[in-house]
């Protein structure tokens, strides 16, 4: 079977009347937001421990642990947050938020522009927040 691109199912959604049919004819293109095992994937990549984690992300160890589990869906501020302290490739937090289905980081806006500036030179969570508030822009927690 094809694999349908994006621009696919966009044009049979617009031109199908019921919904329901649309979803059942294409339930395999849909997205799968579970991150877990995207997540530990990254995880094995880097050499911390989870306490150590939850501290470079700002968050908690039951926080944490119930994200890596998916029984928390972590917002996209969270995501960046954890992506941060995992020391992820600007590449992969991009994949990340696509994934979870939130809006890319944009190097048109100032604070996304921060952001990504701080994953790519693997800039600490504190730092980072920091630049952010001095730039008057919204910061990560």
């Amino acid at each position: 079977m094809r694999k349908k691109s994006t621009d696919d199912l966009s044009q049979e959604l617009m031109e199908q009347p019921n919904l329901d049919q649309y979803i059942t004819e294409n339930e395999e293109y849909f997205s799968d937001t579970d991150i877990s095992a995207f997540l530990t994937d990254l995880y094995d990549k880097c050499s911390l421990s989870k306490a150590e984690l939850a501290r470079r992300a700002g968050m908690s160890e039951v926080y944490l642990h119930q994200v890596f589990s998916g029984r928390r869906r972590p917002s996209r501020d969270r995501l960046l947050c954890l992506c941060i302290g995992l020391e992820s490739e600007l590449e992969e937090a991009q994949l990340l938020l696509k994934r979870m289905g939130y809006a890319p980081l944009y190097p048109r806006l100032k604070r996304d522009a921060i952001i990504s500036h701080g994953l790519l030179h693997y800039t600490p969570l504190g730092e980072i927040n920091n630049k952010l508030f001095s730039e008057n822009e919204k910061t990560l927690f």
